[in-house]
């Protein structure tokens, strides 16, 4: 075990004695079952070339953020042109109908610039509160959006709370057993989203998961 010198002693205490004076300041309860009106919810779905974040690369982006309720407060779609879109795998494709021509003509940014959107919509709709960020198989979008906030000097970590929340985990709290989101759709009584390629992009991804939260919330026993 570390000792401390006797002379460090009391600039311990003190650096002890402070942290504890911070904690006991903030814990007026700041979480969202005590203090919902500090917390927003980012819904993000995105669409890469595909399956692994260290080698592929995303080229459509969709955030809607919302609050606690699943109103929504702002929304941000992007098309980006990844730097190797050589590596788009087959099965990715006949998902989001990637082409680097299709994409030249619809518009696509660069990741830098992507970044630099993603980091000014989050700051503008997040307004001082706490982000969480929620997604459908949450793993895959975060890995992602990791992977490239990283590449391009910033991290996740400084924009959304640790915790992250799972689409399909709260209907399965729920006693409805399903993983594909058409099933689910079904199952709460919503549009499935489109599976024509050229028109299933990270925004309509982002809007099926506002949709199945919003139904899941209906589903809440009376309080």
């Amino acid at each position: 075990m570390t000792r401390l010198p006797y002379d460090g002693l009391p600039r311990f205490i003190l650096m002890l004695a402070g942290l504890i004076l911070t904690a006991a300041a903030q814990a007026p309860n700041q979480w969202p079952d005590l203090a919902p009106e500090r917390y927003v919810m980012a819904h993000v779905d995105v669409e890469t070339t595909g399956l692994d974040p260290a080698f592929h690369e995303m080229v459509s982006i969709g955030m809607i953020y919302t609050d606690l309720e699943g109103a929504e407060i702002g929304r941000l779609d992007l098309r980006i042109m990844p730097a190797h879109p050589e590596r788009i795998d087959a099965g990715a494709r006949a998902v989001n109908a990637f082409d680097p021509g299709l994409w030249r003509r619809s518009g696509a940014i660069s990741e830098a610039e992507a970044v630099r959107r993603i980091r000014a919509f989050h700051e503008q709709m997040r307004g001082g509160r706490t982000v969480l960020f929620t997604a459908y198989n949450v793993w895959f979008d975060q890995a992602f959006v990791t992977a490239l906030l990283r590449r391009h000097g910033a991290e996740w970590r400084d924009m959304y709370h640790y915790q992250v929340l799972d689409i399909p985990s709260m209907a399965w709290a729920l006693g409805l057993r399903h993983l594909r989101g058409t099933n689910l759709a079904a199952a709460v009584g919503i549009p499935d989203e489109t599976r024509v390629p050229t028109e299933h992009t990270g925004i309509t991804g982002a809007a099926f998961n506002v949709a199945i939260y919003r139904a899941l919330l209906a589903r809440r026993p009376a309080r």
